[in-house]
C-alpha cells in the first residue's frame, strides 16, 4: 500500500479552499505555541533580580505588546497566503529575502534542539535510566520522530486534530493544577523583593523577545486564515494570555522551589511527575513549528526541494546538536533569546512599515514572485540601522531595546523613502 503524504504548498499561494482557520483555530494554535518548558525557563529569569510583583507586571507588559508585534507580522501572510520568508520578497526584494531565510533556518534548527533537549531530560527525570546512559539518546531520538511526523502532517492536521481535540486541553488543565499548586502551599511568594540585579527593561526585553521568536514563522500558519483580522485578533490574545501566564508561572515556580531547576520543581509536586509528562507531550508542538517552518523557510532559497525531505533533513541536524549539546547550554539560554530580538523586532519594524504605512496594505501578488525585485537596498539599510539601534540601546542604557529597535527601523525607512 502506498502511503500518500499530505499537500505541501511551500512558496506557493495557498488555495483559497484551504484557508479555513479562524479567530478559535489562532487562539487555541498560539496560545499552545506559547505553552512550554523553555517559557517556563525564560520566566525563572525574572528571578532573584526582580520582585514577584514586577516580575509579573513585566510578564504582562511584555506579553501584550511583543504579542501585539507578533500579530502584525503576520498580516501580509494572511492578506496573500503565502509564508514568512516569501512574504519578505515584497519587503526586502527576493535576494533580499535570503538573508533572513538564512538566519530563521539556523535560529529554527537551534530551537529545535533546544525542545529536543529539554523534553528528553524531562522524560528522563520522570523514568530514571533505564537504559543507564543511553536513556537521554533514546528519549532525544522519540520526541525528534514524533515532532518529525507532525511537521510532515503539516500546520491543518496539528491544528484541527492534535491540538484542538487533545493536546491543548490537557495542557490548559495542567498549568491550572500546577498553578493553584504553587500559590496554595507558597503564601510567601508575594513578598519576594528582588535583588535589583535585573533592570526591568531588560527584563521586558527578555519577555518581549520570546513571541517575537516567533514572527518569522508567523505566516506560515496564518496563511491558512480565513480573514486578515480572525488571524491577528487569534494571534494577538492567544499568545498574550499564555505567554503571560508561563512567564509570571516560571517565576513563581524559582520563588517556591529555591535551588532546583523548573523541572525538578514540578516534579517535586503532587502528581508532578504526571503533569511534567502531559505537558511533554503538548511541547512537541513546539519543535514541530521549529521543524516544519525550517522547512518553509529553505523552499523560499530552493523552491523545488521536497518539503518533507527538508523535515527529516532539519530532524537529523537537530537530534546531533541536542545529542552533543553541552551541559552548560542554559548558561547561553538569556543571550540566545535576546540575540534573536536584535535581529528581527528591526526587520518586524521594517515589515510594518513598508506594509500597513506605506504600501497601504496593497501589495500585487506578482511583488512575491514574477515581478519581485532582486533587492530592496531601503529596507535592507533600514534594516540594519534598526540592529544597530539595538545593540547601542543594548549596550550603553538601561532603556530597554526592543521597541527603540522596532521604532528607529520603521522611521528610518519612512524617512529615506519619503525623503530619498
Amino acid at each position: 500500500m502506498t502511503i500518500k503524504l499530505p499537500p505541501e504548498w511551500g512558496t506557493e499561494p495557498v488555495p483559497a479552499t484551504k484557508r479555513v482557520l479562524g479567530v478559535i483555530d489562532y487562539f487555541v494554535l498560539w496560545s499552545s505555541l506559547a505553552i512550554g518548558l523553555l517559557v517556563l525557563q525564560a520566566g525563572g529569569l525574572l528571578i532573584p533580580g526582580l520582585s514577584t510583583t514586577e516580575a509579573i507586571a513585566v510578564a504582562a507588559l511584555g506579553s501584550i505588546l511583543g504579542s501585539f508585534m507578533l500579530a502584525l507580522g503576520g498580516g501580509l501572510g494572511s492578506k496573500y497566503g503565502i509564508p514568512t520568508m516569501v512574504s519578505l520578497r515584497g519587503v526586502l526584494g527576493l535576494k533580499g529575502s535570503y538573508i533572513p531565510t538564512i538566519l530563521n533556518v539556523v535560529q529554527l534548527i537551534g530551537w529545535a534542539s533546544f525542545e529536543i533537549l529539554i523534553m528528553a531530560n524531562s522524560a528522563l527525570l520522570i523514568a530514571g535510566q533505564f537504559l543507564g546512559s543511553y536513556t537521554l539518546y533514546f528519549w532525544i531520538l522519540v520526541f525528534a520522530v514524533w515532532c518529525m511526523f507532525l511537521s510532515i502532517g503539516g500546520p491543518l492536521m496539528v491544528v484541527r486534530h492534535w491540538l484542538e481535540k487533545f493536546a491543548i486541553w490537557f495542557a490548559y488543565g495542567t498549568t491550572v493544577f500546577i498553578t493553584y499548586t504553587v500559590l496554595s502551599n507558597s503564601s510567601q511568594l508575594f513578598t519576594f523583593q528582588g535583588d535589583g540585579s535585573l533592570p526591568t527593561t531588560l527584563a521586558l526585553d527578555l519577555v518581549i523577545a520570546m513571541p517575537i521568536s516567533w514572527w518569522p514563522l508567523i505566516s506560515d500558519y496564518n496563511r491558512f486564515s480565513k480573514s486578515e483580522k480572525g488571524a491577528f485578533l487569534g494571534t494577538a490574545t492567544g499568545y498574550t494570555f499564555a505567554n503571560f501566564w508561563f512567564y509570571a508561572l516560571g517565576a513563581l515556580l524559582v520563588l517556591a522551589y529555591p535551588g532546583e531547576s523548573i523541572i525538578s520543581s514540578i516534579v517535586s509536586i503532587t502528581f508532578g511527575g504526571l503533569a511534567l509528562a502531559i505537558l511533554l507531550v503538548h511541547e512537541t508542538d513546539n519543535c514541530f513549528a521549529d521543524i516544519y517552518s525550517g522547512a518553509v523557510s529553505i523552499q523560499n532559497v530552493s523552491p523545488k526541494s521536497k518539503q518533507w525531505k527538508l523535515v527529516i533533513a532539519i530532524t537529523v541536524i537537530s537530534v546531533l546538536l541536542a545529542a552533543l549539546m553541552p551541559e552548560q547550554w542554559q548558561l547561553a539560554y538569556e543571550s540566545f533569546l535576546l540575540y534573536i530580538g536584535a535581529v528581527f523586532v528591526p526587520l518586524l519594524g521594517v515589515l510594518s512599515m513598508d506594509f500597513y504605512i506605506l504600501k497601504k496594505r496593497q501589495y500585487s501578488l506578482e511583488e512575491f514572485y514574477s515581478s519581485a525585485k532582486s533587492l530592496r537596498f531601503k529596507p535592507i539599510i533600514s534594516w540594519f540601522t534598526g540592529v544597530i539601534v539595538y545593540f547601542l540601546f543594548y549596550n550603553y542604557t538601561t532603556l530597554g531595546s526592543s521597541i527603540p529597535a522596532f521604532v528607529g527601523s520603521a522611521l528610518m525607512l519612512y524617512v529615506i523613502e519619503k525623503v530619498a
